[in-house]
């Protein structure tokens, strides 16, 4: 029988997103990425330290106690010689990853589509956008972020924006053309008519499987992060609804900044398509910047 992820959430992950690169890249930027390989060659035997997405990751592939749930696999700019490092890193803390993509400079994100990717988070802007326009769920990790709390060893949590993210930037282009009492306007009179699906919910779907294989050892639990407010409220309420998709969580902060209610919530990652929310949430917990929706059409341009 051929080998195959089917069923699986699969998960592509860039090398600086999973592990902590930064002195190493720093080389790369200041010379050349010979001067890079060289380092990491040197290093070989050295586990990096855990980067910003490392939690997610390690919690996420605890739902395969039983049976294969989740593949991450590496999907890297790095040249297959720094490649050695990742995988040995990976070994090192007991990450059974076992497939990786190294293409030394080039951008990778070609593979997504042969791999069936429900999620690629890199730091690299454009390759995070190239995944993004060909449909699969994407997010610019920051190496800077927090690191996530250890307090829920036993629960994958994560933490999404609404418009934008998971749903379509229809009702944010209402508010950016005619300011916020046409957004609350439009939301009311719309609430029982479902928003379109926006770029993450194909990896909310797949969510929704591994919520039917929690166990005492891993649980997942996820929350909604949104600017909006009541009445804007229902209308994402009962989106989520005729999903069939449940969230654990709905905040809906009107605009208040968002990192102190995430540092409560305190997830292993969180994503939205606002840098002014990400630059906000970062201080507190592992963030990815969504490039999708008008808002980031509008940024490309200035």
């Amino acid at each position: 029988m051929p080998v195959t992820l089917a069923g699986q959430l699969v998960v592509a992950i860039s090398s600086r997103a999973l592990f902590d690169f930064e002195e190493e890249n720093r080389l790369f930027e200041a010379q050349d990425d010979r001067a890079y390989m060289q380092l990491q060659l040197e290093r070989v035997g050295v586990p990096a330290k855990p980067g910003v997405a490392f939690s997610l990751v390690h919690k996420l592939l605890a739902f395969n106690a039983k049976s294969p749930a989740v593949e991450v696999v590496i999907l890297s700019r790095n040249d297959p010689v720094s490649g050695m490092r990742v995988f040995r890193s990976a070994k090192h803390y007991g990450l059974p990853i076992q497939r990786g993509v190294f293409t030394r400079g080039e951008s990778p994100w070609r593979y997504l589509k042969p791999l069936n990717a429900h999620l690629f988070l890199s730091t690299n802007e454009a390759d995070v956008r190239s995944a993004l326009g060909a449909g699969v769920p994407a997010a610019r990790v920051y190496p800077h972020s927090a690191r996530a709390s250890d307090a829920h060893p036993n629960e994958v949590r994560i933490a999404f924006d609404g418009d934008a993210v998971l749903f379509s930037d229809e009702s944010e282009r209402v508010f950016q053309q005619a300011g916020l009492d046409a957004f609350q306007a439009h939301e009311r009179d719309r609430a029982e008519l479902p928003l379109a699906a926006g770029p993450f919910k194909p990896l909310l779907e797949a969510l929704k499987t591994l919520q039917n294989q929690e166990s005492a050892a891993m649980r997942l639990r996820t929350a909604l992060v949104t600017a909006r407010s009541a009445p804007a409220h229902e209308r994402a309420i009962r989106t989520l609804m005729e999903w069939d998709i449940d969230i654990d969580e709905a905040m809906f902060l009107g605009g208040l900044p968002k990192g102190a209610f995430l540092r409560e919530f305190e997830p292993d990652f969180f994503f939205d398509d606002q840098t002014g929310h990400i630059e906000n949430a970062l201080p507190h917990v592992p963030s990815g910047h969504v490039a999708a929706g008008v808002t980031n059409v509008q940024a490309t341009k200035i």
